[in-house]
């Protein structure tokens, strides 16, 4: 069997072969460690960050950037719980950590990963809803509020469904045919058969990539045919109405680009893991290079999700590539420039704390949720 969630994995291909290859002699064993030590550093540095720039910044406290917020804490669990772990297994081979590491790095694993893809849903969801309907949709501190109680439900919904990896997981032995036994992290109990792995892989590829997708994918199209039909039948609407369309349109090209990212750094390690163990056990005999490959680059891809949104919320948010160099590349401006220029970028506003007609006239004060 392979494990889905550690490099324990490798070892089986040893166990059911005799084309058992040391560890000192599989590039892996390299060139892995050196892939994790990066996305440790960039995704702890990148993440903190972000999640320091919301809770210092009230301005940046909005409707997306709570949901972004959500997304950068559950990345952090996951690099801090998990990476360190698999990168030191991918080079001394036998897991070292006992079997509280072992359950609490498969839950973090897990619970990150609901967190992300149920968050851009949600954020897709929102983004629709503030586009084409935007003189419906609410504001304000009850915005908010609903906003909060859907991040926290997220969380729940993602621990509820972490918990059998944790459960499960445990520590076996197993003999690389080579007079060497080795110890492997591993979240599917042998007694429970061939349906549980299969239940566990299906599942996880339907609730947590397929239909999550699908859904975004539907919000994307139906924002596109609303942005459509109002460039067919444009509005008399006030300049300030104006540039909040152009923002929340924005926000929306963000968040499809975070949804893209997540789309492709899941997809290989899915198919590896359905290839697997739908065709297991003629998977054993098919078993090479190829596989092999895939079967890296998809777990490595998993994690590097988890870096990834702070670098391209640098590429493509303005106010968050201003204080990403404040506080990360160290170009400090003065005070007064700096918050001068948050003044400028919060004119783009999304959100205001008023819903009436007033919100949209010359004397309104717009709440900012240009990211």
């Amino acid at each position: 069997m392979v494990d889905e969630n550690s490099t324990a994995e490798q070892f089986d291909w040893g166990n059911q072969s005799s084309n058992y290859i040391p560890y000192e002699r599989r590039p892996e064993t390299y060139i892995v460690p050196v892939l994790f030590t990066l996305i440790f550093v960039i995704g702890s540095i990148g993440n903190g960050v972000l999640v320091f720039i919301f809770l210092r910044h009230k301005s940046m406290r909005n409707i997306p950037n709570t949901f972004i917020i959500c997304l950068a804490i559950g990345d952090l669990f996951v690099i801090i719980g998990t990476v360190p772990f698999i990168g030191v297994i991918y080079a001394i081979e036998s897991w070292p950590f006992g079997i509280f590491v072992c359950k609490a790095s498969e839950f973090f694993r897990d619970m990150s990963t609901t967190v992300s893809v149920f968050t851009l849903t949600l954020l897709s969801i929102d983004r629709y809803f503030a586009i084409a309907m935007p003189l419906q949709k609410t504001r304000g501190k009850q915005s908010m509020r609903i906003t909060t109680i859907s991040a926290a439900s997220i969380w729940l919904v993602a621990i509820i469904f972490a918990l059998p990896a944790a459960y499960n997981s445990h520590l076996i032995e197993y003999s690389t045919g080579v007079s060497k036994v080795i110890k492997i992290c591993f979240p599917f109990p042998s007694e429970y058969g061939n349906w549980y792995p299969k239940t566990v892989v299906m599942s996880k590829f339907l609730i947590l990539y397929t239909i999550p997708l699908t859904i975004i994918a539907i919000s994307y199209c139906l924002m596109a045919m609303s942005l459509l039909q109002s460039r067919r039948f444009p509005t008399e609407n006030s300049p300030r109405l104006t540039r909040q369309f152009k923002s929340r349109t924005k926000v929306a090209k963000m968040v499809l680009a975070l949804v893209l990212i997540f789309a492709l750094c899941y997809f290989p390690n899915h198919v590896f893991m359905l290839w697997f163990y739908f065709t297991y056990p003629r998977s054993l005999s098919n078993y090479n290079d190829f596989w092999h490959l895939l079967k890296i680059i998809g777990y490595v891809l998993t994690f590097l999700n988890s870096c990834l949104n702070p670098i391209a919320l640098y590429y493509i948010s303005g106010r968050f590539r201003a204080y990403f160099r404040r506080y990360i590349f160290c170009r400090l401006k003065s005070v007064h420039q700096f918050q001068r220029s948050a003044q400028i970028q919060m004119t783009n506003s999304e959100d205001s704390y008023k819903s009436t007609s007033n919100h949209f006239s010359a004397s309104s004060k717009f709440n900012s949720t240009q990211v």
